[in-house]
């Protein structure tokens, strides 16, 4: 069986500031990441609120990440994750492929994945007018009209956020009430810049080279209604990409998986970063923290 010092589990922004920090400490160091390497931030066409870059794109950024990493000698194998688990007392990657690496630490940084609509035109316009992400693509939408579609609290707050920017925002939500908190609900509906669309459901985002408009429908009158606008941040949900680590770790009502101050999840020797686990915010900087914290903490858990 292949064994490895540090193995890192997804290789975006955090799993590749992982990988520059394990290199650093002077850790064998694999990245094990199923398709290109950026993660979330390939599908952010604009970056602006990355320290010292004022203007680049997700894909650049991404690269940049990871030709860093290569300059410090990080190893990247193009692999899926079928299993992460404990043996025997060693931890033990098993991938798609069959193969196994008995890994002295281990960082989970495989990120999470956005709840999509499916509607026509959604992954047409992703990253040109589509978002899933108000604090990253707000200020591109300054004085121009967008929607919200959603009902929760996240849903909600991302449409009070977005009012700081846009000159108007529609809030879609399929229910004749919203989910949210009724705090927060009533602040958003004292907002004068927020329109409210009830009974309704996202039936299609439509445009040319950027979004023009969306196609909503009344789930009780099936009547159609077209509203133009420049963007559509779509809030229904998050999920972790953690399947392979099943029942092994200690996850949040949410199913994030829960860390310690030093990113050490319930499992000695296992840690996590980035937006996989618990945390407040999920932003490629909040990320790039993650990864250095977590093998640096892996370092001086396999000094121990």
């Amino acid at each position: 069986m292949e064994k490895r010092e540090l193995v890192i589990i997804g290789a975006g922004p955090a799993g590749l500031s992982a990988a520059i920090y394990g290199k650093r400490a002077g850790l064998d160091t694999l990245v094990l990441e199923k398709g290109r390497p950026g993660g979330q931030v390939l599908i952010t066409s604009k970056i602006e609120n990355y320290p010292g870059i004022l203007d680049g794109t997700g894909s650049g950024l991404a690269d940049a990440f990871r030709t860093h990493a290569e300059h410090f000698k990080a190893e990247f194998r193009t692999a899926s994750v079928q299993k992460l688990e404990v043996r025997d007392g060693e931890k033990i990657i098993t991938l798609k492929d069959g193969s196994e690496i008995a890994a002295g630490a281990v960082i989970v940084a495989s990120g999470a994945s956005f709840r999509k609509q499916g509607c026509p035109g959604e992954s047409t316009y992703t990253g040109m007018g589509v978002s899933y992400c108000a604090v990253c693509d707000a200020a591109f939408f300054e004085e121009l009209e967008v929607a919200v579609i959603g009902g929760g609290n996240t849903a909600v707050e991302e449409a009070c956020y977005l009012t700081g920017f846009a000159s108007k925002v529609y809030l879609v939500h399929r229910r004749d009430q919203f989910r949210a908190d009724k705090m927060v609900v009533d602040h958003a509906l004292s907002n004068p810049k927020i329109v409210p669309v009830m009974d309704s459901v996202l039936e299609s985002i439509e445009g040319s080279d950027i979004v023009e408009k969306i196609v909503v429908r009344n789930v009780k009158t099936n009547e159609k209604r077209e509203i133009p606008l420049s963007g559509v941040f779509i809030f229904i949900g998050t999920l972790p990409n953690d399947e392979y680590v099943h029942d092994l770790l200690q996850k949040d009502e949410g199913g994030w998986i829960v860390t310690d101050a030093s990113l050490q999840t319930s499992v000695p020797g296992i840690f996590a970063a980035g937006d996989v686990r618990d945390t407040s915010l999920r932003q490629v900087v909040t990320a790039a923290g993650d990864g250095a914290r977590a093998a640096m903490s892996a370092y001086a858990y396999l000094q121990r």
